[in-house]
């Protein structure tokens, strides 16, 4: 084992818990109505826990030991033979401890989960969104993080690049929320009125601290304190401040104005985009993925969710699907060492590569959705799914938690 690396990644992993919380519960938290703001970041935080607590009973298990293709075995339920307790002799995978890649993955799992339910915000059970995280995590993130990330998976035997969670996290993520979102119907009032943030510095502080801590989703990833963490940890950098530049520039030339909720899900778009590439390509890629998976996301926000016609609450797809799909395709691309990356040493095998890549966005596209749409129907039909108009119209946060975030 080495110590400085199992610094780093005990590191890494709090960097991603900050992330959920309190990041991704800040910048949700800002972006719906305030009857809800309680909700949605109760949502966040109990969907992560409940994935951290499947993951130990028997998500790493199924992700991450030999199985076959598409699943993993059984030989690691509540992360058996992984440590014993009576001396200090512990397994290790590379140069840490097991444990501590598990509850670093622990992580991603919990953070994947809770990204899903922006897409449903404002309308959804509380009790639904628990059953569902549970079947979704099951049936669709073990199966992906297996066959993308685990020896012997499918994708991860065919060679496709993914190196912190493009198809594993975004797509997976934002794929079950599209589906979610159509399945579960507009808001009462979408279309009707503006459903305007009702807290943007909230909005700014939570994507603050997403950027801060996808340092260590991405520069963790190289799990260790190596030159593949340092180039992934440049490549963040370098991405999400492309990513603000390019959609504050998309805005100004399409609106008119460039907003600061603009700045933000740049940052957020450009983050995504570098995920699966961090450590796998050059500063130079880093710059490009982020620019334009920025530009492709303001498209996925305004006029492919105007065209699906789906009430995507907070824009999962748009920004996180959309931006996974871009950063998994240029990952194949940017890659070969002509264009600054470690890998591809000739430029002829790009094409090979990005079909491969276009193969395991296809294959997450598809597996998500049918899970997401299965989770779903059987949520309506066992406990409920959707709550009534008149709890819809009081705010969730009063209807379901029996709390208010403002005293007005």
């Amino acid at each position: 084992m080495n110590s400085t690396d199992f610094v780093w990644v005990s590191v890494a992993t709090l960097l991603v818990l900050m992330m959920v919380a309190p990041g991704l519960a800040l910048f949700y938290g800002g972006l719906v109505r305030g009857k809800n703001v309680l909700s949605v970041s109760t949502q966040v935080l109990t969907t992560f826990s409940l994935a951290v607590v499947i993951w130990f009973a028997y998500g790493y298990s199924f992700a991450f030991t030999e199985g076959n293709a598409v699943i993993g075995g059984w030989s690691k339920l509540f992360f058996a033979g992984m440590l014993d307790l009576s001396s200090d002799s512990f397994e290790v995978a590379g140069s840490i401890p097991e444990i501590s890649f598990a509850a670093f993955q622990a992580t991603f799992a919990g953070i994947t989960c809770a990204l899903i339910v922006g897409g449903f915000a404002d309308r959804v059970r509380f009790g639904a969104v628990i059953l569902f995280t549970a079947i979704w995590m099951t049936f669709s993130y073990l199966p992906v993080a297996h066959m993308v990330w685990s020896p012997g998976g499918w994708l991860f035997e065919r060679g496709a690049l993914d190196f912190a969670g493009g198809t594993v996290v975004h797509i997976n993520a934002g794929m079950a929320a599209l589906v979610a979102a159509w399945y579960t119907g507009r808001r009462l009032e979408y279309g009707r009125e503006a459903l305007r943030p009702h807290n943007l510095p909230m909005t700014m502080t939570g994507a603050a601290l997403l950027w801060v801590g996808w340092f260590g989703f991405n520069a963790g990833s190289a799990l260790g304190a190596n030159m593949q963490a340092a180039l992934a940890f440049l490549n963040t950098l370098i991405a999400a401040a492309g990513g603000i530049l390019a959609w504050l520039l998309v805005e100004r030339l399409v609106k008119g104005k460039a907003s600061l909720l603009g700045a933000a899900s740049g940052a957020v778009a450009g983050l995504v985009g570098i995920t699966p590439a961090a450590g796998l390509v050059g500063p130079f890629g880093a710059l490009v993925i982020g620019l334009l998976t920025a530009a492709a996301c303001v498209w996925g926000v305004n006029g492919l969710r105007h065209m699906l016609k789906v009430d995507d609450a907070l824009d999962v797809f748009g920004i996180h699907g959309v931006g996974g799909i871009v950063g998994a395709l240029l990952t194949g691309i940017f890659n070969a060492q002509l264009l600054g990356g470690p890998g591809l040493a000739s430029f002829s095998e790009v094409p090979y590569q990005l079909w491969i890549q276009a193969e395991g966005v296809l294959i997450t596209m598809v597996w998500s959705g049918v899970v997401a749409l299965g989770a779903c129907i059987a949520v309506h039909e066992t406990i409920g799914w959707r709550v009534s108009k008149d709890e819809e119209s009081t705010g969730l946060d009063i209807t379901s938690h029996g709390e208010s975030a403002y005293s007005l």
